[in-house]
């Protein structure tokens, strides 16, 4: 089972916001998934992320692998470093 902690996008048209989730690697993007670990929002100014921290920490020791782009947003959310 290939799984993937990734962007879903969501919001109106020109003012996206995303979730971050847990999804096989096969789904779409904006399409099923398995859990939500948190929002991002990059409207606001700061831009506002909003991470459980525990259940990322849970999926990413099962042997789920980030994106590029959740990987960041993790990091900056103060999941793990590096």
């Amino acid at each position: 089972m290939a799984v993937t902690i990734r962007l879903a996008r969501h919001g109106k048209k020109k003012a996206p916001f995303y979730r971050v989730v847990v999804a096989h690697k096969t789904s779409p993007r904006d399409g099923r998934f398995i859990d939500i670990l948190g929002t991002y929002d990059p409207g606001k100014d700061p831009a506002k992320i909003d991470i459980k921290k525990e259940k990322a920490l849970e999926w990413l020791n099962r042997g789920a692998k980030p994106t590029q782009s959740a990987g960041q947003i993790l990091r900056k959310g103060g999941v793990f470093k590096g």
